[in-house]
């Protein structure tokens, strides 16, 4: 099973890699190119196809849909639970994840149509919300895929508040990826190291169907990044909507069904402590503060935090002297520098722990002074 977590990166590298030549020549030959956006968008446009999407997420559909095809046809009568490896130990978790991640793959589907379909006739922002609740209710009311599932000690009360913050974190990061789309190479990186941080943690508790996923979205955003950054001259394919939407649902419900803390399990890799809940905020915290920063300065300037334009975290760096290619990899670095933080925090005693968290708010707030969010 270690072996997994590599396996499903390769996997998903040469499936992105295909995938992605074909969707450039498709895009090329068929004109399915960026687009303006909606009115008043303001945004540089050039002739490169914007399906990468597809590519992307078809990278990952088919490895989990044959993954879950082989998991279902195969018998597993006699389990030995003393065995802590294969296959068999690990079959009533995958069978438990079954509808789940059905579930999953159909939210997958679901908001790639929609942002293809934005990508070729924009959507008005409440449509676009719409259209993203609605996955994100169906899997955490329907398939009880939730946050802070603690909250039920509370009665309906409490378990109606976990499935209210599980629906909005996850409309949350599918914007959040959304509004990171802005520049060459930037959220697919950035969802790749988080993607590689995530695994990492859910292979140290051997949450192994989940470090495969996430490994298997990493290898995904690898191979397309060899198009959508690599290439000097620009990029040759963007993610479009069809493509940051769906990978900010997938880091989002993937999170969501780590178990980054177990109070009931003594000398638990990830840790014990309450505060390990704050992982997946750390891990994820520059798309978050980009999301923020943004929405804040266009409210600021009398401008809709829903209207794309050039005030991103990306352009802010680059206005202030940095060229295109090297704010992106800034970003990287920022993402994964703050981003291992989220890993050991839940097995760090207080002192520590509140270290960690002043640490990321800290390294947030000079990134702000230095790109010039509180000037403006």
């Amino acid at each position: 099973m270690q072996l997994l977590s590599p396996t499903f990166f390769f996997v998903g590298w040469m499936l992105s890699i295909i995938f992605t030549a074909v969707a450039i020549a498709f895009g090329n030959r068929y004109k399915t190119l960026d687009s303006a956006g909606a009115e008043g968008h303001v945004k540089e446009l050039r002739p490169v196809p914007n399906v990468g999407g597809v590519a992307v997420m078809s990278a990952f559909i088919l490895p989990v849909v044959a993954g879950l095809i082989f998991v279902s046809t195969r018998n597993a009568p006699n389990i030995d639970p003393t065995k802590h490896y294969g296959l068999d130990f690990f079959q009533s978790r995958i069978d438990q994840g079954f509808r789940p991640t059905i579930a999953l793959l159909a939210g997958v589907a679901w908001l790639l149509l929609a942002g293809m379909w934005d990508d070729r006739k924009p959507l008005r922002a409440s449509t676009k919300l719409l259209l993203q609740f609605i996955p994100a209710t169906v899997i955490v009311w329907g398939f009880d895929v939730r946050l802070l599932t603690f909250l039920d000690h509370f009665g309906s009360e409490g378990q109606a508040l976990s499935v209210f913050i599980g629906v909005i974190w996850i409309v949350a990061m599918i914007n959040a990826m959304n509004f990171l789309d802005n520049m060459d190479g930037l959220a697919a990186g950035v969802a790749m190291i988080a993607s590689l941080l995530f695994a990492i943690g859910a292979f140290i508790v051997q949450q192994w169907f989940i470090a495969g996923m996430f490994s298997l979205l990493a290898g995904t955003l690898a191979g397309f990044l060899l198009f959508n950054f690599a290439p000097k001259n620009g990029a040759k394919i963007f993610l479009g909507d069809g493509g940051s939407q769906p990978i900010g649902f997938l880091l989002a419900v993937l999170a969501m069904r780590t178990t980054f803390i177990n109070p009931g399990e003594p000398g638990y890799a990830l840790g014990t402590n309450w505060w390990g809940i704050l992982a997946p905020l750390i891990i994820l915290a520059i798309p978050i503060y980009d999301m923020i920063a943004t929405s804040l300065i266009r409210i600021r300037q009398g401008s809709s935090p829903w209207v794309g334009d050039q005030r991103h975290l990306s352009h802010r760096l680059v206005q202030r002297g940095f060229s295109k290619r090297g704010a992106v990899l800034i970003i990287w670095a920022l993402a994964a520098i703050i981003g291992m933080g989220g890993i050991v925090i839940g097995n760090l005693t207080p002192l520590p722990a509140v270290l960690v968290v002043l640490q990321t708010i800290a390294a947030l707030l000079l990134l702000g002074f230095m790109e010039g969010i509180f000037s403006r």
